[in-house]
């Protein structure tokens, strides 16, 4: 439905995006993450046809959004960032205007602008101007925009700016519904929206692509992936880090004492080995009798993948 291929954008000497590509279809959420800077906002304002790209080709539902971009902006709802709107007009009329920008009128505009309404909460302000809306409610007014017309794609830029943490789980949820359907890309900075909306998710860092995958496949990256850890009684420390480095498939062992109790941390020596070394790791603790209070897998973090392969604000600048 969304095909993007080998995509850049520059700002003079400034390239913000640089050979992006990717492809998007019907069912699929895709979380398009990365830190501040690193080429998200401008990536979609191309998609959606508000930014020409420099070079590179962006294709909707089939059609080119710079050859066709009637057709593929009607196929297309679009949060922006920072959520625009216009602050003298009522939420209702807000909503009613832009059913009728999107063509639609009489009992089909009432019926949509019903439908937004109840999608994202906005009964409780619906006659009240958007001037006087909290954050929350007015970035809510503008998502319920790009609902109106019940498109089969949906642009979304940081559609949980704002938000308190009600507000996030509701909208959260709602993308996750929509997107059973719908082709939708979101953007954001928060890692733990990937994981409570996204099948798959993108990470971009100076205009690149870095990662492309699942969110499991993503936290498999992670240092820690396949690690296990274990809480033991009445062992000692060194006995406990010596054992389990005898291991195999261990790789690095880490252990301390905690009050009456030994936590270890047991990595894989290889990728991929986290089962064989749970496997192992339990066969030591029933041959030694150890008591232990807890003995788990880790699938990986999401944090340390998104940190091992980004880089911060401050390192250019530090360089």
């Amino acid at each position: 439905m969304i095909t993007v291929e080998n995509l850049v954008k520059e700002f003079g000497t400034k390239r913000a995006v640089d050979g992006v590509s990717f492809e998007v279809k019907p069912g699929e959420v895709l979380g398009f993450l990365g830190p501040n800077g690193a080429g998200k906002s401008t990536t979609m304002r191309i998609i959606t046809g508000f930014m020409p790209a420099t070079s590179g080709r962006v294709t909707v539902g089939g059609h080119d959004i710079v050859e066709d971009p009637i057709a593929a902006k009607r196929l297309m709802g679009y949060l922006p960032e920072s959520a625009p709107s216009y602050s003298d007009m009522t939420v209702h009329g807000f909503l009613n205007w832009a059913a009728e920008m999107r063509g639609l009128s009489g009992g089909a505009r009432q019926d949509a602008v019903q439908r937004v309404t109840n999608l994202c909460f906005l009964e409780n302000v619906l006659h009240q101007s958007v001037d006087t809306l909290s954050k929350g409610y007015r970035h809510r007014t503008c998502l319920a925009q790009s609902l109106i017309h019940d498109p089969q794609i949906l642009i979304l830029d940081e559609p949980t700016d704002g938000l308190d943490p009600n507000q996030k789980f509701e909208v959260r949820q709602l993308i996750r519904r929509m997107g059973e359907k719908k082709v939708i890309i979101f953007s954001t900075h928060i890692l733990e929206e990937v994981e409570a909306c996204c099948s798959r998710a993108i990470i971009i860092d100076r205009g690149r692509i870095v990662a492309n995958g699942t969110p499991a496949q993503l936290k498999a990256k992670s240092e820690l992936a396949g690690s296990v850890t274990l809480r033991v009684h009445g062992v000692a420390v060194e006995q406990v880090r010596a054992r389990l480095a005898q291991l195999g498939v261990a790789g690095k062992v880490t252990a301390q004492t905690e009050g009456s109790m030994v936590s270890a941390r047991v990595q894989p020596r290889e990728r991929g080995q986290g089962a064989d070394l749970a496997s192992a790791v339990a066969d030591v603790v029933s041959k030694e009798g150890w008591r232990f209070d807890a003995l788990e897998t880790e699938e990986g973090r999401l944090d340390d993948v998104f940190r091992s392969i980004t880089r911060p604000d401050t390192a250019g600048s530090n360089a």
